[in-house]
């Protein structure tokens, strides 16, 4: 890397990041983008529902889009959901208006792309926890939670709770035993649990794109439990890559150990975007200029 990208882009902290951020600034056609939705292109909020994302995001990618193989977003929540959140607030873009992005969600059971949302029938398991899911809440005298019913998924959020961390834990055995009963498997993240199909994640759901596309190098960004899946696809992919932590004082302590790089929310997501399309815009007037 040159001196001048060194100064632009923020520096790895790991060998293997350092070698992941040269191999997409030298080769970005060969490039997968992958990012996370809550946290990291989107600020956490205390009701799910109004999570919206940065209002920069979606231009920063517009723009980087282009420059790359592919940016796709990994996400737990339903794929047509992220992309209603994601929607501009104003007149600028949203990110349908990113080119070629392809949004993987329900962690991968669901792809938005074109503006087509494909995914398979809901597995039955969900539909019997769907229907159990307040009683066992109500049996806990548990009230102030929040279930998030995401088809294909339910997630059961604390956040709301007057001690959110005393009612997880709470919360852990008895919806860990009704995932067991109904065929799910559960999900830990920040002051949530989600019950949902075993066998799918957001480190399948990667290394199926990055085959897909023929991919050369990779990043990701993340900022939860969930993401170390996709750390772990970065890893074993064999490809330079570089694992990206949106820090924030919620953020798991195995996250930011495992990340490449650090970086602060969804603002330090967007300015690492902007800093790359930078870098990638330069490197693509100099071939051509």
């Amino acid at each position: 890397m040159t001196d001048e990208v060194a100064s632009v882009l923020p520096p790895a902290r790991t060998a293997a990041g350092a070698v992941g951020l040269d191999a997409i600034v030298s080769d970005p056609s060969g490039a997968v983008i992958g990012l996370d939705f809550d946290g990291t292109l989107s600020p956490i909020v205390p009701d799910p529902a109004s999570a919206r994302v940065h209002p920069e995001a979606p231009g920063v990618l517009a723009e980087l889009g282009p420059m790359v193989g592919a940016i796709v977003v990994l996400t737990g929540r339903p794929a047509a959901v992220a992309i209603e959140y994601g929607a501009s607030p104003g007149p600028g873009p949203g990110l349908t208006d990113v080119p070629g992005l392809v949004v993987l969600g329900q962690y991968g059971a669901e792809r938005w792309e074109a503006g087509e949302v494909t995914s398979p029938p809901p597995p039955r398991g969900v539909d019997a926890v769907r229907g159990a899911l307040p009683g066992v809440l109500l049996s806990l005298g548990v009230r102030d939670a929040y279930i998030e019913d995401k088809g294909r998924a339910l997630a059961v959020h604390t956040r709301r709770s007057a001690d959110p961390d005393a009612t997880l834990g709470a919360l852990r055995g008895p919806l860990a035993r009704l995932a067991r009963e109904h065929g799910l498997t559960v999900e830990p993240g920040k002051m949530v649990i989600e019950l949902r199909p075993p066998g799918v994640d957001k480190g399948h759901a990667l290394r199926a794109f990055l085959a897909e596309r023929g991919a050369r190098s990779v990043l990701f960004a993340g900022d939860d439990l969930g993401d170390l899946a996709a750390y772990n696809a970065v890893r074993e992919s064999g490809l330079p890559g570089v694992t990206v932590c949106s820090r924030s004082h919620e953020t798991a302590p195995e996250l930011a150990d495992r990340a490449d790089l650090i970086v602060e929310g969804p603002d330090g997501v967007v300015a690492l975007l902007r800093a790359l399309t930078r870098v990638l815009g330069k490197g693509q007037a100099a071939q051509y200029g």
